[in-house]
């Protein structure tokens, strides 16, 4: 969701901008896309909500970010490169965090999404009314 939220409070027509300047097709639509995915993908897996899909959408954009902009920064996810009286800089990200979380959404995919999510409770809400159903 944080990423999601950043591109919305850089500006939207930025980060799309960036897509067009990547050479990405429809760069508009897909920047919007991305950014919705970011927004309602990250509160979904905060409520536990429709997993699978979730997961999904955002693996692609995951492995799209991954393979068209991080990769070439190598593996590491801090590039330290000095540090200066104002501070530490950092250069670009490598792909570290890409795979942390895609890893994240291959556990709870295998896991399951938890007693407290809300996938499971619409599970339980599903069996409730199959069996109320049967038994009449």
């Amino acid at each position: 969701m944080a990423h999601g939220v950043a591109k919305l409070q850089h500006g939207p027509d930025n980060f799309n901008a960036l897509l067009a300047a990547m050479g990405t097709p429809a760069p508009q639509l897909l920047g919007w896309a991305t950014i919705l995915v970011e927004l309602v993908g990250g509160a979904a897996v905060l409520a536990g909500a429709f997993m699978p899909v979730v997961c999904l959408s955002m693996a692609t954009i995951l492995l799209v970010a991954m393979f068209t902009v991080h990769l070439q920064y190598g593996f590491s996810s801090v590039k330290l490169q000095a540090i200066t009286p104002s501070g530490a800089k950092f250069g670009p990200p490598g792909y570290e965090v890409d795979l942390t979380y895609l890893a994240s959404m291959v556990a709870i995919l295998i896991g399951g999404p938890g007693p407290f999510a809300l996938d499971t409770y619409l599970g339980s809400r599903r069996a409730e009314v199959r069996a109320g159903k049967a038994g009449k």
